[in-house]
């Protein structure tokens, strides 16, 4: 399965677009839905992301959860996430069923209260 759709790549990027121009400007920061979520069926890890870097679009923003107890926003990278494989030798998919009902900085704070992102 491909983790990335052409359409949520273009959804992704143009977020990043949004973020880099805010950030030129000095206004504050976008606080974006997430546009998707991927998961390891095997390893407990999830990720909840929200854009793609337009410099370099390997690099997505969003939720982190490698299932130790400490979820955290920050930077993961596409190719990397695509050569990851779980307990079972299974590697990450893409939640098919996955819509947002809030920001990510909502996720983040239920995540941190809960120990892991819980959608």
């Amino acid at each position: 399965m491909k983790l990335l759709t052409n359409d949520i790549r273009d959804r992704l990027l143009k977020n990043g677009r949004v973020r880099a121009e805010l950030a030129e400007t000095g206004e504050a920061t976008a606080d974006f839905i997430p546009v998707v979520k991927l998961f390891t069926p095997d390893a407990g890890c999830t990720w909840l992301l929200t854009e793609l870097d337009p410099e370099d679009p390997d690099i997505a923003f969003g939720l982190c959860d490698l299932g130790m107890g400490y979820p955290e926003l920050g930077c993961v990278s596409i190719s990397e996430l695509e050569s990851v494989r779980g307990k079972l030798g299974l590697p990450v998919e893409r939640d098919l069923h996955f819509a947002a009902t809030k920001t990510i900085s909502a996720y983040a704070e239920d995540a941190r209260q809960r120990g892991s992102v819980q959608v």
